[in-house]
């Protein structure tokens, strides 16, 4: 779909308003990415994805080996962000009430009265999230779902804006705990974070002569993030786009009358209806960057593998095969037809 398609659907005065419209609110943006790479050496994707979180309020779920920044590139986009920010670094007797808080007594008044935790911020680093016990991967799947937390028998609401950034390690398993599927639902993204290049390490090594941060200033206020979010709804996504993205997700669901019978025997679920949604906003998102008053084909299949990767469970069959949700995706993207 070419932006000729578009234009049959919106006059040249709407995409010229929502254009400049979209230039001016995205020129931020320039600036939390230079303030980002004073202290992060490339990993562009995933401040990429990181930033879509933040444009769209989901969760983002970074995974990979210690050493790769994941901790770094969110602390840093904290501080680039005039946000309150919390790290909780999860460990296996972690509770609940380390979360999200708990009552206690208050001589004063004669009553408990909440004392509420770290949870209660606008930017929460969940450090190692695979690291607690069910209990605590509860109270954090009411908080990302619901935007709430649930305090004795009070229910009070968190920060606005909110965001989940977690981190987890897939090579070390012990001490740790399967992420609930529900949970994992919860995410955006998934992000897959890879090795620098060999002159991005050069950089690093050549950075890292002291323990110190670069000092970085804030460059957008919460108010900004959540004005741009109501201007990221307003990007113009196609029916065709729409039908396309309804026919990537469905096909994770029956390959075979997407024409890939072959991966039935390694698809046991496809991806709930939560990454349709997540797509379209992602897509917006992507094409926002990208300064695009609207949103073509191209967008959806830069996020696509983030959004479907921990949305598509393979079979037992699959896994003994070492067949990867990679592999399932790279084929779907390949077979799908793009509008």
């Amino acid at each position: 779909m070419q932006q000729s398609g578009v234009a049959e659907r919106l006059s040249e005065a709407e995409l010229e308003r929502l254009a400049g419209e979209i230039g001016d609110a995205s020129s931020f943006l320039t600036d939390i990415r230079e303030a980002v790479a004073l202290r992060v050496v490339g990993q562009h994707k995933m401040i990429d994805r990181l930033l879509i979180g933040l444009l769209t309020g989901g969760h983002v779920l970074l995974e990979g080996v210690p050493g790769l920044a994941k901790t770094l590139a969110v602390r840093t986009l904290a501080d680039a962000l005039d946000v309150v920010f919390r790290r909780i670094q999860f460990t296996p007797d972690l509770l609940p009430a380390d979360l999200i808080g708990t009552l206690i007594w208050d001589k004063g008044s004669g009553d408990f009265v909440p004392k509420r935790g770290p949870i209660f911020s606008n930017l929460v680093l969940a450090d190692e999230i695979n690291r607690a016990p069910a209990k605590v991967q509860s109270a954090l799947l009411e908080a990302m779902q619901e935007r709430q937390v649930t305090i004795g028998d009070t229910s009070y609401e968190l920060p606005v804006p909110f965001l989940v950034l977690a981190t987890q390690n897939p090579i070390e398993h012990e001490g740790t705990y399967p992420l609930p599927e529900a949970q994992v639902d919860r995410f955006m993204f998934k992000v897959r974070v890879d090795y620098p290049s060999r002159e991005e390490e050069r950089e690093v090594m050549r950075r890292m002569t002291s323990d110190r941060l670069k000092p970085i200033e804030a460059v957008v206020r919460p108010e900004r993030i959540l004005e741009i979010r109501q201007q990221i709804q307003e990007i113009y996504l196609d029916e065709r786009v729409e039908n396309y993205i309804l026919d990537l997700v469905l096909a994770t669901r029956d390959p075979a009358a997407a024409g890939l019978a072959d991966l039935k025997e390694w698809v046991e679920y496809g991806a709930s209806p939560r990454a349709s949604i997540y797509l379209a906003r992602a897509s917006r998102a992507h094409a926002f960057m990208e300064g695009r008053p609207f949103v073509l084909p191209e967008d959806v299949q830069q996020v696509a593998r983030d959004v479907l990767r921990h949305r598509v469970i393979l079979t037992f069959q699959a896994e003994a095969e070492q067949i990867s949700p990679e592999v399932v995706l790279d084929r779907l993207l390949e077979t799908v037809p793009v509008p």
